[in-house]
């Protein structure tokens, strides 16, 4: 099976934009097992922003453009450096793919970028996606990592889209002011009424972005894709939803006719 394993900068890093070591060692090894069992992973990674915020001490995200996409160029290289040491204790190689919105959204490109995933699957690495940060513009971004994973799911033909972050999943209110609030375990479709849920900025169940993960979803959904939201802070949780096990929410992927 193929599958596209996005996780957010919650996952691997700490408050402080420095490395979550014991996170990010854990999800490398469960996904290096994985690919052991005969999984082809695409993994698109957050972190180069928090990361780079770590290495060069700054207290504050970066608020100017410019000033944002310095810091992603060091943090990216600090990003590729461990995942790199780390999946080569397990025998894995990785590659490093950045991409902006006009290298999926043109056809030639986006056929080069295909290309070359499968190219890479072929050879047994482990391809690491980000978007490119450091020369993204308005018109160039695509925005956030949700969305990416779910047009990488789309364009490499992945059958699963796991989005690890800090939240559990779809909940039927604001878990955090709603004591009978209730994780949603399935969604056949996106409705307006699930729409809803995903409430707004600062709120328990949009912290990590669940707006951008209702649109990743349904997007990889349109393509037959399934997707699952899920907490990482334990990335074992990717056997469990693998193996069919309720985690998180799922939301049908329904291929158009």
């Amino acid at each position: 099976m193929r599958i596209v394993v996005k996780v957010g900068t919650s996952t691997l890093a700490y408050a402080t934009g420095h490395l979550n070591i014991r996170h990010m060692e854990s999800l490398v090894k469960v996904l290096s097992d994985l690919k052991n069992a005969g999984y082809e992973i695409i993994l698109v990674s957050s972190g180069a922003v928090g990361m780079g915020m770590g290495k060069l001490s700054l207290g504050a995200r970066p608020e100017s453009l410019s000033l944002k996409q310095a810091v992603a160029a060091v943090g990216q290289c600090e990003l590729m450096h461990t995942y790199d040491r780390l999946f080569t204790e397990y025998n894995h190689t990785v590659a490093q793919i950045l991409l902006t919105a006009e290298d999926v959204r043109e056809d030639g490109r986006r056929e080069n970028f295909i290309n070359t995933v499968e190219q890479l699957l072929e050879l047994g690495a482990l391809p690491v996606v980000n978007e490119n940060d450091t020369v993204a513009t308005s018109e160039l971004t695509i925005g956030d990592n949700d969305t990416l994973a779910a047009i990488v799911a789309v364009c490499i033909g992945a059958k699963e889209l796991i989005l690890l972050s800090d939240i559990d999943g779809l909940y039927t209110a604001d878990p955090r002011t709603c004591g009978g609030a209730r994780l949603i375990p399935r969604v056949e479709e996106i409705t307006p009424e699930i729409e809803a849920l995903a409430g707004g900025a600062g709120s328990a169940s949009g912290t990590g972005g669940m707006v951008t993960k209702l649109k990743a979803a349904r997007i990889a959904g349109a393509h037959g894709c399934e997707t699952v939201i899920a907490n990482g802070r334990d990335p074992s949780v990717l056997y469990d939803i693998l193996d069919g096990r309720e985690v998180g929410t799922r939301f049908a992927g329904k291929e158009q006719p």
